[in-house]
């Protein structure tokens, strides 16, 4: 865009803030003190290396804060976002979900899922960010901060003097080591459009897939390939798929229902190496028992990291990774935040610090973020860990499943249903209810979870699990609720 080689000009009076400032006080320009109009001239007009808000990264999280700067008025001519992809900031989930529908089933494509479409908000198109004023700097990652200088560095030598900065760089995929043939033609890794785009290639051509990983990554891919009518198989090391959330008996259910989909399943099993054809190819997969699983293309879900570099200056946290930051998301460093993936956070329902990876937090810690950059708000940061996942969901799919998740998965459990319509897990500790998922619900059903989750009833256990069906149990959770209310 026009404006991507342009900064603030200091001489119209936005300084930037010095780095003894507490950004909580700072006055609020004045909205009337300079036109939107007339501040996008001047914006245009003066090519500098000063910004008075920088945002680094370009997905869910650089999407939502950008929104949040928009709506306090405070984007037009101020914000810059540098982003190492092609793309303004874009619904992340969808590149393992829909993105990889064959092209009979209705993919998903760009610009039909930029951020802020997965929450029911406006569809920010590079144009929207140019109608607004904001500066995008397009695949030019940064490579360096001066933190005393408060100036960044890209990878194209491009200097950024920045007032606040706000590090939403996300997390990168966890990557098999090259000895072992990580990077061979043929194995893939998703995080980024380009990731996917790559991916597609490679399934047109495919006839034998394997899916390594079985968390919610390689869940979702190998649903995906079933869409393709390939040969699939998922390797995985734990006793069962989604081990870190699901129960033996939820897994064993979900691992039926991908079977009677085709896909082979192998757990417990290690992996020694990739093994490459004549030419170069990825061509199997030997595990740790010496056997191979034929393959012309691998996809790797393991996991994934925090993308720190080249911000560990700034401040990591040693036990859940990331860059630790307070409850309005201030990193030990005045005037430098961090959000979505990368912060470690106090998580003060469970009274521990946390790093979640999950798009909803992308979204509530941009905008908690931003509101107490821009504004008075002080409240800490209060969050509900919620996961979900939606598979199968391609046209012509015998059964769409999607599940959510609210809460914190310690304790006992009580499982109702038999997943056909719908299944619910309930985790019980000392006597409260702590978390809850639920497969196939309806949407008033979705909308109870939370509810239950944060307050933590006091249940009892013996009647839920005497229920009869998930509509009875989650009406005893929800009397349960309804009890402590009014008390």
């Amino acid at each position: 865009m026009a404006a991507a080689s342009s900064s603030l000009s200091l001489k119209q009076g936005l300084l930037l803030r010095p780095s003894h400032t507490n950004p909580l006080t700072r006055p609020r320009p004045s909205s009337t003190s300079l036109p939107s109009r007339s501040f996008r001239r001047c914006y245009a007009a003066f090519a500098n290396e000063n910004r008075e808000y920088v945002i680094v990264g370009g997905g869910n999280a650089a999407g939502y804060a950008a929104r949040t700067f928009v709506e306090h008025g405070m984007a037009d001519g101020r914000l810059c976002i540098v982003t190492k992809e092609a793309y303004a900031p874009y619904e992340r989930p969808a590149l393992t979900k829909a993105y990889l529908f064959p092209p009979d089933k209705k993919p998903a494509r760009l610009p039909g899922f930029h951020t802020c479409v997965g929450s029911g908000g406006e569809r920010q198109t590079p144009e929207w960010y140019q109608e607004k004023g904001i500066e995008m700097l397009y695949q030019d990652p940064v490579k360096d901060i001066d933190i005393e200088k408060q100036t960044l560095t890209t990878n194209s030598g491009k200097h950024l003097k920045y007032g606040s900065l706000i590090i939403a760089t996300g997390s990168s995929a966890s990557r098999f080591p090259e000895k072992i043939g990580g990077n061979l033609p043929g194995v893939h890794y998703i995080r980024e459009v380009a990731d996917a785009d790559a991916l597609i290639s490679s399934l047109g051509k495919a006839k034998k897939v394997v899916v390594v990983g079985g968390g919610y990554i390689g869940m979702e891919i190998a649903a995906a390939t079933v869409a393709w009518k390939l040969d699939t198989t998922i390797i995985f090391p734990e006793d069962h798929l989604l081990q870190r959330l699901f129960t033996p008996s939820l897994s064993r259910r979900y691992e039926e229902l991908y079977q009677k989909n085709g896909v082979k399943i192998l757990k417990g099993a290690s992996i020694k190496n990739l093994e490459a054809g004549s030419d170069g190819h990825v061509a199997g997969v030997k595990l740790g028992d010496g056997s191979v699983v034929e393959a012309d293309t691998v996809i790797v879900g393991i996991g994934a990291k925090p993308a720190v570099s080249p911000f560990e200056r700034v401040g990591l946290n040693t036990e859940v990774g990331g860059l630790q930051v307070d409850g309005q998301f201030r990193t030990g460093i005045r005037g430098i935040f961090a959000i979505g993936d990368v912060a470690a956070f106090p998580l003060k329902i469970y009274n521990r610090t946390a790093r979640v990876e999950h798009v909803d937090h992308a979204r509530r810690s941009a905008q908690h973020c931003v509101k107490s950059l821009l504004t008075a708000q002080t409240h800490t940061y209060d969050y509900l860990p919620y996961f979900y996942s939606r598979v199968f969901e391609y046209e012509g799919s015998p059964r769409k499943v999607w599940w959510q998740f609210f809460g914190d998965n310690v304790g006992e459990t009580v499982e109702i249903g038999n997943f056909d319509p719908k299944v619910a897990t309930f985790w019980i500790e000392s006597g409260k209810l702590k978390g809850v998922l639920l497969e196939s619900g309806s949407p008033e059903e979705f909308q109870l979870l939370p509810k239950l989750a944060r307050n933590q009833p006091v249940i009892d256990k013996a009647k839920l699990q005497s229920a009869s069906s998930v509509e009875e149990a989650l009406d005893i959770a929800w009397r349960s609720l309804q009890v402590e209310a009014t008390v």
